[in-house]
């Protein structure tokens, strides 16, 4: 049986990381924030470093407290919606900035991002195919 799939995106990303990174743009009002997360298939959530929240002036620990497991241990993240946008999609979600100044890892989850597209990730060649998953293409 063969799938035929379409989609409205096509990014390269480098294959010299440890990880399919792809560049981020945070937006709370006339504030902005870029940097580079990973995609992170099994990651409930989207969740970024303290400092990037700092950036767009929020309060950190104003937002929903969440404790995130992980196979190496729990952390805490708090939650605000922000404007996430990621390959020229705007989505407005729910996105988590770490409680502790140290934690160095951005990574897009399912909540908020991935459930909000169809992704077909061909890593072979390096490439991410992304359309909105709405979006008839």
């Amino acid at each position: 049986m063969t799938y035929n799939l379409k989609f409205d995106k096509l990014y390269s990303y480098s294959m010299d990381k440890e990880g399919i990174a792809i560049p981020v743009k945070l937006k709370l009002g006339a504030k902005e924030t870029y940097f580079e997360a990973f995609v992170d298939t099994g990651a409930s959530y989207c969740i970024f470093e303290r400092m990037f929240g700092e950036d767009l002036g929020i309060d950190i620990e104003s937002g929903y407290k969440r404790k995130i497991r992980t196979v190496t241990g729990v952390f805490f993240a708090y939650g605000h919606e922000v404007t996430l946008s990621v390959l020229d999609y705007e989505l407005d979600s729910v996105v988590y900035f770490a409680e502790n100044e140290d934690f160095g890892r951005n990574v897009l989850g399912r909540t908020g991002w991935l459930n909000r597209l169809s992704i077909a990730i061909i890593d072979y060649d390096g490439q991410i195919y992304v359309s909105r998953y709405d979006d008839e293409v």
